[in-house]
């Protein structure tokens, strides 16, 4: 599985062990330029943006987990829904 795969629909990311909600997202595709925001989330007044170049590259570690060139592990997660 790919980051981008990871990425999809995910209503939380994990960043160095610090849960963030998404409140922006955007999988990568053809049409996105490296300098393009693809994802924004928030941890009370803690904002992050990650542009395609701070994505693109990142190191698949097992679990879910990605570590980017910075060296920022990323793990996407979905809401789960009990029917």
């Amino acid at each position: 599985m790919t980051l981008f795969d990871a990425m999809g629909g995910a209503d939380f990311v994990l960043i160095d062990d610090v849960v963030f909600e998404t409140e922006y997202l955007r999988v990568p595709d053809e049409h996105t330029h490296a300098d393009d925001v693809v994802l924004e989330a928030k941890n009370g007044e803690v904002e992050v943006a990650l542009t395609r170049s701070d994505v693109d590259g990142a190191l698949h570690l097992g679990d879910g987990v990605y570590r980017l060139a910075s060296g920022h592990r990323l793990r996407f997660l979905s809401t789960a829904t009990i029917h």
